[in-house]
């Protein structure tokens, strides 16, 4: 049988959030019941579901579940890894790279589960700043690393279609933990994601 992705979505929450945004095509003043907006109401129901669906994931069980006992401390770095997120001032996209990296104290996890570690929490209604401590704080919570890095580097769009409509900003955050927290190590992460950031 071949692989097939489905999405399921919670039949209750989607009709309660259908008849939400029926109501706010009405309040912008459109029609809902003109033919291009007919199932946009569902639409953006199953939409906002997805784009949250963070809250419903534990990022620790993640990590634990690819966890191995290995007698290595280099450094282990995941970069550029996509993330698009909802700013929770506005409710508009922001998007951009995160870069993840730790020293083991014995134990790694697979390379896919810190990508997936940045989807948890970027699958939340979240301030950039706030993402950044999260990911952070939960690599150190698992593994218990010698060191744990994070920066990410982020555009938003509250900032490029509305208010100061700054379309060239790029926003870049970062937190560090034990080993990255020492110039030498630090420098040597910022060197090898490539990143403008000082």
């Amino acid at each position: 049988m071949a692989y097939k992705k489905t999405e399921q979505y919670d039949e209750e929450s989607t009709s309660l959030l259908k008849e939400n945004y029926t109501r706010t095509l009405k309040l912008i003043g459109e029609d809902p019941e003109r033919e291009g907006l007919i199932k946009t109401p569902e639409r953006m129901a199953k939409a906002i579901q997805y784009l949250t669906q963070g809250y419903s994931m534990d990022a620790e069980k993640i990590l634990n579940s690819a966890k191995f006992h290995e007698p290595i401390s280099e450094m282990i770095i995941v970069k550029d890894i996509e993330l698009y997120s909802l700013c929770e001032h506005h409710m508009l996209p922001f998007f951009g790279k995160a870069h993840v990296a730790y020293i083991p104290n014995g134990w790694i996890t697979g390379l896919s589960k810190i990508a997936r570690v940045v989807d948890v929490y970027a699958r939340r209604l979240q301030v950039q700043e706030r993402l950044t401590t999260q990911i952070l704080d939960v690599m150190k919570k698992s593994l218990k690393p010698l060191g744990a890095a994070v920066v990410i580097e982020a555009s938003h769009l509250c900032m490029m279609m509305r208010g100061v409509q700054k379309q060239n900003s790029i926003t870049t955050t970062s937190a560090f933990y034990g080993e990255f927290e020492k110039d030498e190590t630090r420098s040597e992460f910022i060197r090898l994601i490539g990143s403008s950031f000082r």
